[in-house]
């Protein structure tokens, strides 16, 4: 197995539901920050990382055919190095939205995480390379509008998939050379899921 579909877009744009969908999909497991707390380790390796320290991407990402959400949209440059046929998804939502849902959902998750594994990924990968300013509105939207914009500078157009939750199955499936599935596209991790996770 190697990674198909390499996630730049950052979190609260509809990544857990681009999970769901790309594991129908590929019919294999997509890599989400969700994997980072079923195995915790994870952590470690992205801390790594953010210093510079690069796992062997090809056994640390093995069994799974894509991959998106944090942390790996921070390291989007050097995945597609790493997986030269992969396909870039970009996903995206309006700058005023995103912040509506990132400062009800992540942004609430940083604070309230006690000092750990999760807390040190995060720290190091704002100190190095994902400078995100949670702290203040205006300037965590430059930051949204300005990670989109150097992806799509950056990604050859050939490699490139820009896509909004509204959009659905089909830019995918166009990319992926494959047919639309005849049902509705998932929709997964509503803020109100987030602010209430017990469910079954």
């Amino acid at each position: 197995m190697t990674l198909q579909v390499i996630g730049a877009g950052v979190g609260r744009t509809g990544t857990e539901s681009l999970k769901l969908a790309l594991e129908q999909l590929l019919a294999a497991p997509c890599y989400h920050m969700y994997e980072a707390f079923k195995r915790p380790s994870d952590f470690n390796v992205w801390t790594e990382a953010a210093r510079g320290h690069y796992p062997d991407w090809n056994r640390f990402f093995a069994g799974f055919e894509a991959a998106v959400d944090a942390p790996v949209a921070a390291f989007w440059p050097e995945l597609m190095q790493a997986y030269p046929e992969a396909l870039i998804l970009l996903s995206v939502r309006d700058t005023d939205g995103w912040w509506q849902s990132v400062s009800r959902t992540v942004i609430p998750l940083i604070h309230d995480q006690p000092s750990g594994p999760f807390t040190e990924m995060m720290q190091s990968l704002g100190e190095s390379r994902w400078p995100f300013p949670y702290q203040d509105e205006a300037d965590a939207k430059k930051w949204f509008d300005a990670h989109n914009d150097s992806v799509r500078r950056s990604v050859p157009k050939q490699r490139l998939i820009e896509w909004n939750i509204g959009d659905g199955w089909l830019p995918i499936c166009d990319a992926l050379g494959i047919s639309t599935p005849d049902e509705p596209f998932p929709h997964a991790n509503k803020v109100e899921d987030f602010e209430n996770p017990a469910k079954d």
